[in-house]
């Protein structure tokens, strides 16, 4: 049986997912699907991959974090102030 961060990196391989569909797919927190993907980062940087992340946008302005280095999904949005952000998506490539 694979271990939890290499089941995530075959579900990353497949396909883009947020951080909430890997932890409902792998069956895990969704707090330690970000701790996991740090790690993540770095096993595939060693296997010259890359871990992708689009990042989280402004549902009401559209504002995107690009800049942002966590993984974790922002709480508000710096332009506007709304809430509604949409949630980073993640892709080994």
């Amino acid at each position: 049986m694979a271990t939890i961060r290499q089941r995530m990196i075959d579900l990353l391989r497949d396909e883009t997912v947020a951080a909430r569909d890997i932890s409902k797919i792998v069956g895990i927190r969704e707090k330690a699907v970000y701790e996991h993907l740090i790690h993540i980062g770095k096993s595939v940087a060693a296997q010259n991959q890359k871990l992708a992340i689009t990042p989280s946008e402004c549902l009401a302005c559209g504002f995107a974090f690009e800049d942002r280095r966590r993984p974790t999904r922002p709480g508000r949005c710096p332009r506007c102030r709304s809430e509604r952000i949409r949630e980073p998506l993640f892709h080994i490539e």
